[in-house]
């Protein structure tokens, strides 16, 4: 029995459009340099993502301690070494819609995502340097 189309859209999770690149969002520990024509923001240990649509900081960055619900952007393994956030639900914020699609680096074996779009190590860094301000993604 197959999922009517109705069905299969609603249970996407990565939202369709087209988005702007905001910030790049990267370890210095762990990454020596990068080349890009947008704003770029150094992670750092207290540094995260709210999620929680209670929170008038619903999907921005938060330092923890936090009360509210956020993702953490520090990560110990690598997928968020290199964090590219779109402009999904930015201007204006609407609360539960949806926050942090980030294009990110994929874990080893492609693990889905909550919604991001992960991609290699290797080939985010290829493209980097071709990303501006008024560069779009298409999903």
């Amino acid at each position: 029995m197959g999922l009517t189309k109705k069905k299969r859209e609603g249970d996407l999770k990565t939202p369709r459009g087209r988005f702007k690149f905001l910030t790049l969002m990267y370890r210095k520990d762990r990454i020596n340099s990068i080349n890009s024509g947008i704003k770029k923001k150094i992670i750092k240990k207290n540094m995260g993502w709210c999620d929680d649509s209670k929170s008038v900081n619903y999907n921005k960055i938060i330092k923890f301690p936090f009360k509210g619900s956020a993702e953490k952007l520090y990560l110990k393994n690598n997928n968020y070494d290199l964090i590219l956030a779109l402009n999904y639900n930015t201007r204006p914020v609407k609360k539960n819609m949806g926050s942090a699609i980030f294009l990110h680096i994929a874990s080893k074996n492609f693990k889905p995502t909550k919604g991001c779009i992960a991609i290699k190590k290797e080939d985010l860094i290829k493209i980097l340097p071709f990303i501006t301000n008024k560069t779009f993604i298409y999903i």
